[in-house]
Order: structure tokens, then C-alpha cells, then sequence
């Protein structure tokens, strides 16, 4: 593309978007190149699902809480805009699943994933003795002649048996992608595991082998449990990059209508709600997927995306005064599994994780509902789901009362699911983008990866596409 000065437009102000605007300016004023960035959101704030409430010395997040240590981008995004120092580390403590009215810590080696470590594994009182048994062939079973994508549910129940999947599996998928597991793609979301059938036929022998360590570049070795937030929440960072975005580039307010590729001039028009219209070069959309066929009208291939399910979800924040939980539960939350007679997929005890986010005496519980097949009670009013949730830990941690205060936080269709084939879809969808719409690009959390580090790896990923493209 011959030089000269350039527009690009990044559509949607989650951390995708603010991740992609705020490096896209930085290589802009290093290599002093002739670009203006325009960031366009919707709604009057930027942060798309990060959002923090501030009240009565609680940090609350109303979205996402924190993102994994080991995941480098999200920490180093915090330092190059100035938060480093505000940096807090979780409280590590036991999780456990709820089965049957009863807590059962989870094996070591499993809590923010499948397991690492097959001992613990093995001898977890979350399985009956049949169902360790079952999951011991997996070292006798031979692999599977399937090279295609499959479900997780499929893969894990011929590797390990049903009942390490109910009991441990599915609970972990479910509170990471509020999914069905048999519909999500095991190549979308734990491609190691496939990867190492492959390699040593059994997961129980690569477990040994540490044959699910992630490459080294992207992660930390240490600590790689931990989560990371800040001291006044996640917001805080949405609120430092925005600092650093130049003024006149920020656009709220306004709602993308479509995007229209003029082929003679090789640029987009992007009409805007308000009947305006911005002519750009390039574009980068971190919207959800199931935007794409709006926004781009003219092109038949979005048209799939229309019907990739997304799940409802929603978070609901309880205060108690700290004597109000009478059963003391050694660790910082639990899931549940799906067989249990519980509304609730998981709870966290957020006093005992973040005890900076909570005021000295008190105790604030997180407590998640909805999941695939099950997401109409993000539809109930706050009252009665408050009642819901209460019913469903009141025996687990012993409370009687009614909480201080409650927030519930709706997240409607926000959990994009990967279900199999995900991987092809995508792929085909970048080779229609390269052909017919080139200097358009997609990231966010329906593409590659729904987690805050994910996102921003997304950004910058987009950042090095869209110079790429203008010859920069």
C-alpha cells in the first residue's frame, strides 16, 4: 500500500480494543509514522466486562476478577501504562468441588486447569474406587484414530472414564467457559491434551512427563497458579490506559452500523449510528462474533457467526458480616459439579482470596449462575436470585442471614462457546477476510482465547497485522 496518511479504526473498547489502540499509538510515536487511530465504543465508558464497584472500602468486580500470573501479557500491559505497582497477588488455598451436599478438595496440580499431576489425581476422594480404576486404563488404552476435532466431553470420557469427568472435569470447563462439555472443541481449548495422546498415548504417563507444560515464551515457570488483580480493582487498568490514548482518538457513544469495503480507493466506510460516516484504511473489530453479519452486510461468509452459541451468565456478590459463615472452610471457594442439586456453578470466598478488597470483619462472597442448557435464571429479577443463591450455600457455609448488600451482575450472551470445529471455522473466516476484505481483522474473546491475557495477546497480535498491512 503506497504511503501517506492513514486511518485505522478499532471497534469496541473492551481490553481487546484498549490493548490494541494503546500499542498501536505506542509503535505509532516510536517509528513516527503518519497513522490516526480512532478507538469507537458504544456505551459511554470503556472496559467492555471489566468493571469494578468502589463502595464502603469493597473492591467488587462486577466482570472478570483477576487473570493467571503465568500469563505474562496482562501484567506487562500494567507496568508499560503505570499500574505495576499496583499489582496484588492471590491468597493461594484450597478449592474444592461440591458433590452431594459435600466438599471435596480438588487434587493439587488441577486448580486453574485439567490435571499435572496424575498422584494426586489418582488418589483424590473425589472418585469412587471403580471410577480410579477406570481412569487407570487410560495407561493400557491405545490412542484414538481420530486426527479431526472432537469434544472435550468425548475425549476425556475415553481417556479417563465418566466419572473423573463429572466430578472433576466438567466442573473446572464449566467455570472457565460456562460451557456443555461435549459440545466444546477439545482443539479450541486444551490442544495439549491431544497433543499428548499423540505423543505418549496415555494422559496419565504425559501427566508424568509434564507433557502439558505451555510454551516457554508466553508463560512464567514460577508461581503459575496465582492469579493477579490490582489494588483498586481491574477497572483501574481500563482507567490507566485510557490516560494514555490520545484524546482526540477515543470515540464513545456511538454504535458501528456497518462497514462497507469501497474495492476502486481500497479503503472501508464505517457509518455510524448517529448517520456520520469515517473513511479508513484498515480495521480491527474486537466485537463478539455473532456482530460480524451486521456489520458487514455485504459478505455472506459472517453469516455462520450469526448462530455460534454464546452463553448468559451472571455474577452475584454477597456481603456478610464474617460470623455469619458459620462452617469455616479451609480454602478460598469451591465449584460444583453438574449432578448436584445446586443452581450455582462455583463460589468464591473473595474475603479469603483478595482480603484487600474486603473490609477487616466482614466477608464477601462470589457466586456464579448460568451455563449451557441452563442460563434462564439470568433472566430472574435480582430478588429472586439473590433467594436462589442463598438457598444454595446456606447449608454449604452455614449462613442463616441476609447478606449486608447484594450485586448481581448479568452478562448476557458474554461467553462465547468454542464448539468443535472452532479452529476450521476460524481459519476459513481468515481466508475469506484475506481475500475480500484485506486490512480487516478480528480478535476478542470469540476467537482465540476469552481470558484477559488472551485478549490483549490478541491486540498485539492485530497491532503487528494492521502495520504489516500498511507497509509499516
Amino acid at each position: 500500500m503506497p504511503k501517506g496518511q492513514r486511518k485505522v479504526a478499532v471497534i469496541g473498547a473492551g481490553i481487546t480494543g484498549l490493548a490494541t489502540a494503546y500499542y498501536l499509538q505506542q509503535a505509532i510515536k516510536e517509528k513516527k509514522l503518519s497513522i490516526q487511530v480512532y478507538l469507537i465504543e458504544r456505551s459511554h465508558r470503556l472496559g467492555g466486562k471489566i468493571q469494578t464497584v468502589r463502595q464502603d472500602g469493597y473492591i467488587i468486580e462486577k466482570g472478570p476478577e483477576s487473570f493467571l500470573t503465568r500469563k505474562k501479557s496482562a501484567a506487562r500491559l500494567a507496568e508499560h501504562v503505570g499500574m505495576g505497582n499496583k499489582l496484588v497477588r492471590s491468597i493461594n488455598g484450597k478449592t474444592y468441588v461440591l458433590i452431594n451436599d459435600k466438599l471435596h478438595p480438588i487434587p493439587s496440580g488441577a486448580a486453574t486447569g485439567l490435571p499435572s499431576k496424575w498422584k494426586p489425581f489418582l488418589f483424590s476422594n473425589l472418585f469412587s474406587i471403580t471410577g480410579k480404576l477406570r481412569a487407570s486404563a487410560d495407561l493400557i488404552l491405545p490412542r484414538s484414530k481420530e486426527r479431526r476435532d472432537q469434544s472435550l466431553g468425548g475425549f476425556f470420557k475415553r481417556r479417563l472414564g465418566a466419572d473423573v469427568v463429572e466430578n472433576l472435569i466438567e466442573p473446572l470447563v464449566s467455570g472457565m467457559y460456562a460451557g456443555d462439555i461435549d459440545q466444546l472443541s477439545l482443539l479450541s481449548t486444551f490442544p495439549q491434551y491431544y497433543e499428548a495422546e499423540k505423543r505418549y498415548r496415555s494422559l496419565l504417563i504425559g501427566m508424568k512427563k509434564k507433557a502439558f507444560s505451555v510454551p516457554h515464551d508466553n508463560y512464567e515457570d514460577k508461581d503459575s497458579d496465582d492469579f493477579l488483580t490490582l489494588e483498586e480493582g481491574l477497572e483501574s487498568l481500563v482507567e490507566a490506559i485510557e490516560k494514555k490514548l490520545e484524546p482526540d482518538s477515543v470515540i464513545k457513544g456511538l454504535k458501528v452500523d456497518s462497514i462497507k469495503h469501497q474495492q476502486h480507493k481500497n479503503d472501508y466506510i464505517i457509518s455510524l449510528n448517529n448517520d456520520e460516516k469515517l473513511i479508513v484504511d484498515s480495521v480491527v473489530v474486537t466485537l463478539p462474533h455473532y456482530t460480524l453479519p451486521t456489520l458487514f452486510p455485504d459478505q455472506d461468509f459472517f453469516e455462520p457467526f450469526r448462530h455460534v452459541p454464546a452463553t448468559s451468565v451472571a455474577t452475584v456478590t454477597m456481603a456478610f458480616p464474617e460470623e455469619a459463615i458459620k462452617n469455616k472452610i479451609d480454602g478460598i471457594g469451591f465449584m460444583v459439579a453438574r449432578s448436584s442439586d445446586s443452581t450455582i456453578t462455583s463460589c468464591t470466598l473473595t474475603h479469603k482470596k483478595w482480603p484487600h478488597a474486603v473490609p477487616k470483619g466482614k466477608a464477601l462472597l462470589r457466586c456464579y449462575v448460568g451455563r449451557s442448557g441452563a442460563e434462564t435464571i439470568v433472566d430472574l429479577s435480582d430478588d429472586e436470585i439473590e433467594h436462589i443463591v442463598l438457598e444454595d450455600i446456606k447449608d454449604t457455609l452455614g449462613i442463616s442471614v441476609k447478606p449486608d448488600f447484594t450485586i448481581v451482575s448479568r452478562w448476557v450472551h458474554a461467553m462465547p462457546q468454542y464448539t468443535v470445529g472452532h479452529s476450521e471455522r476460524l481459519e476459513e473466516l481468515r481466508r475469506n477476510i484475506k481475500s475480500e476484505l484485506p486490512g480487516i481483522f478480528i480478535a476478542g474473546s470469540s476467537y482465540y482465547g476469552a481470558g484477559i491475557p488472551d485478549c490483549i495477546d490478541q491486540g498485539e497480535e492485530a497491532v503487528k497485522q494492521v502495520l504489516e498491512y500498511l507497509g509499516e
